[in-house]
């Protein structure tokens, strides 16, 4: 296995993202899925620069992107940006496309189970197949029920890569394993070779190791179903909104965040992190998981 992190934690210019991965021993990124703030020729020049391999590509669902939504035109654009995430991930030598099939932070339905069950599907059927062809592999993620109604549990996820086939495989995060699975380990063991990725975070969602999980059977599941992609860190260090704050999202001049980026990081309970705590709990993941392999 080896050692990814995610971007969208702190929207910042990538070469800074890179520098900081490569300094702390990372092997990849798992880079946001925004195909049009990134330019395919110098994102290679970057991670070239850096030593980093692009490991894949992550869908950001915010808001308007949504492949379950009663609007079949906010379906229809959801896919296409799905596919412009996977040509991204070709041009850039990424291996694998993570899922998220409805809009982060919606956790009401807006049609019938089986009206936005057939929508997922068709979607998928398509994203997947557009995946296929590229050499990009697929996966849906499933997310605790305070960020999606939709997909919750490997089973789920399962059986909607049941009925999309096109080779969709399923992403684990051990945060939402711990709020949603009877038996995290079970969970693992039961998805077996459909795992093409697993984000790592604490059962607080903090850095590895900053929490109660132990990582130690975790890594063991991994291995005994064969996995032998990258642990993705996703880590989302919290904001003290009370008066026993000693810091509140200051930003710093080098950030690039849009209005849509904090509102997201908002809605993960997180906000504008300083570069000096990003690049202590960044060290912190990794140093905690490596040792364990």
């Amino acid at each position: 296995m080896k050692f990814s992190m995610h971007n969208w934690m702190r929207p910042e210019p990538l070469e800074t993202t890179l520098a900081r991965l490569h300094r702390f021993g990372y092997d990849g990124i798992e880079i946001s899925g925004e195909p049009a703030r990134y330019d395919a020729d110098e994102v290679r020049r970057l991670l070239d620069k850096y030593e980093i391999e692009c490991w894949g590509v992550v869908s950001m669902m915010t808001e308007g992107r949504d492949l379950v939504h009663p609007d079949k035109y906010v379906r229809l654009g959801t896919i296409r940006y799905m596919k412009d995430c996977i040509s991204m991930a070709r041009a850039l030598g990424g291996k694998m496309f993570c899922i998220v099939p409805s809009t982060v932070g919606k956790v009401k339905p807006l049609a019938s189970p089986a009206e936005e069950w057939a929508w997922a599907v068709e979607g998928l059927k398509e994203v997947a197949a557009f995946a296929e062809d590229n050499g990009i592999a697929p996966g849906v993620e499933p997310l605790n029920r305070f960020e999606t109604y939709l997909i919750n549990r490997h089973d789920q996820a399962i059986r909607l890569a049941d009925e999309v086939g096109h080779g969709l495989g399923v992403v684990l995060d051990a945060f939402h394993l711990n709020i949603e699975e009877l038996d995290m380990l079970g969970a693992i063991h039961a998805t077996g070779s459909r795992i093409i990725d697993f984000h790592v975070a604490d059962n607080n969602r903090r850095p590895a190791g900053q929490g109660r999980f132990d990582w130690k059977p975790l890594l063991g599941a991994l291995k005994s179903v064969g996995f032998t992609g990258h642990l993705t860190a996703e880590f989302v260090l919290p904001i003290d909104r009370t008066p026993l704050a000693v810091l509140f999202e200051r930003p710093e001049s080098e950030m690039e965040f849009t209005e849509a980026d904090l509102k997201f990081l908002r809605d993960h309970g997180s906000g504008l992190i300083s570069e000096a705590d990003y690049d202590q709990a960044t060290k912190d993941s990794i140093d905690h998981l490596k040792p364990l392999l």
